[in-house]
């Protein structure tokens, strides 16, 4: 819960830029180390001797993982704090991306990435409570944007590095790299994230958090935020799970370091985010969500040519697309919590539960997408899970209007 006792960091000021920094390191720790076998996935697949929707469980595991374990890390923090859980977290899932790259077998990595989901739940879980706590009011959708767009690079760091790598040494030293980036970070989180001044915690009593909890359960507005979530993330992760295997594929037949360069798209969505951020705080979040939802659906059209050129483009239409989505949605859910006397942690675990719950189950479905209709089946997928995310936010956007 949070208190007002104390103002929170203004832009320009050197808890502010602190507090980006950190977040900003843990958000790209988090996501490079949860999509580093997304490249992969071909070369895993050879290696491993496994199908094309075998190889896919190495990324729906850990996010399966993550997403669970989000609905305890949430109403956990709100006893333990914000700060101890989100270092714990990064520091234990880079000791496990140590482990990944020397696993043995096929089972072995499979159970080390739904255990390192699990631990990187302490970051997403509370990030935006934190920030809805320790930010000014006046700039915390830009904040939110920010962490996002820390995300969306860590997106595409995790999924260059891996190419890359893999390139040149093959699957375990790309999961080597991703280790040793996940480790610079937790270590520029553990030095410059400043601690909580406006979080109280809550009496660590079962009946309370199952009152917060059932709070931002019985909320029309959040429970749509939260399936925009669980749409819009699953065809995201559908189209890129597909895309290493397209781009493995006559007539392109790229390696998994040329195929990862087109993940420098991710800058775009990081650039969406920010900007989204900045906008939601202008002109209201009701209307830049849907514009955001339309931007996705033309990326995903775009994608439909031969041409690789243009498929890289829709790509980069479809990334800034849904992170302007993500990252202004992100933050409506913490603000809405507030605003309706619900626990905010909880609120945020249970969007980024939906967000991991799509990925898993609608980024699984890719590789059978694949498999029987080629990129057309991906694209419907797709398609669909977008259109869904819109209608959603029309509907949002007629009850809604903070």
């Amino acid at each position: 819960m949070q208190t007002s006792t104390v103002t929170g960091h203004r832009p320009g000021s050197a808890g502010y830029r602190r507090l980006s920094v950190a977040l900003f390191a843990a958000g790209l720790a988090t996501f490079a180390m949860l999509y580093s076998t997304q490249p992969l996935l071909p070369e895993l697949a050879t290696a491993f001797d496994v199908s094309a929707g075998q190889s896919a469980f190495s990324v729906s595991l850990a996010t399966l993982g993550l997403g669970v374990a989000l609905l305890i890390a949430g109403p956990a923090s709100e006893v333990f704090g914000r700060t101890r859980l989100m270092r714990w977290s990064v520091v234990a899932a880079a000791a496990i991306a140590v482990l990944c790259a020397f696993a043995p077998n096929w089972p072995t990595l499979l159970a080390l990435r739904g255990m390192q989901g699990v631990a990187l739940a302490g970051l997403p879980a509370v990030a935006m409570a934190y920030l809805r706590e320790e930010v000014h009011e006046d700039s915390h959708a830009r904040a939110s944007g920010l962490y996002i767009a820390g995300t969306a690079v860590g997106g595409m760091t995790g999924r260059l590095i891996a190419g890359g790598l893999a390139d040149l040494g093959g699957w375990r030293t790309a999961l080597g790299g991703i280790a040793v980036l996940g480790v610079a970070c937790a270590v520029l989180l553990i030095a410059l994230l400043p601690e909580s001044r406006n979080f109280t915690a809550t009496p660590a009593s079962p009946r309370n958090l199952l009152d917060q909890t059932g709070k931002v359960l019985k909320d029309p507005a959040l429970l749509m935020l939260y399936a925009i979530a669980a749409t819009a993330m699953g065809a995201f992760v559908a189209v890129y799970n597909a895309s290493g295997f397209r781009f493995a594929a006559a007539p392109y037949e790229l390696g998994p370091g040329l195929a990862s360069l087109v993940f420098v798209v991710y800058l775009v969505g990081s650039a969406a985010s920010a900007t989204a951020g900045r906008l939601a705080d202008s002109y209201g979040r009701h209307l830049v969500v849907p514009i955001g939802c339309l931007v996705t659906l033309a990326g995903v059209a775009i994608t439909l040519t031969h041409q690789l050129a243009l498929i890289v483009l829709g790509l980069a239409v479809m990334t800034a697309g849904f992170f302007a989505v993500h990252g202004v949605a992100s933050g409506w859910v913490a603000a809405r919590a507030h605003a309706t006397g619900g626990g905010t942690a909880q609120a945020a675990s249970l969007y980024l539960f939906a967000y991991y719950l799509g990925s898993s189950v609608f980024g699984g479905l890719a590789g059978a997408a694949w498999t029987h209709a080629a990129w057309p089946g991906v694209t419907a997928e797709a398609s669909a899970l977008f259109l869904l995310t819109l209608m959603l936010a029309l509907m949002l956007r007629h009850r809604v209007r903070n």
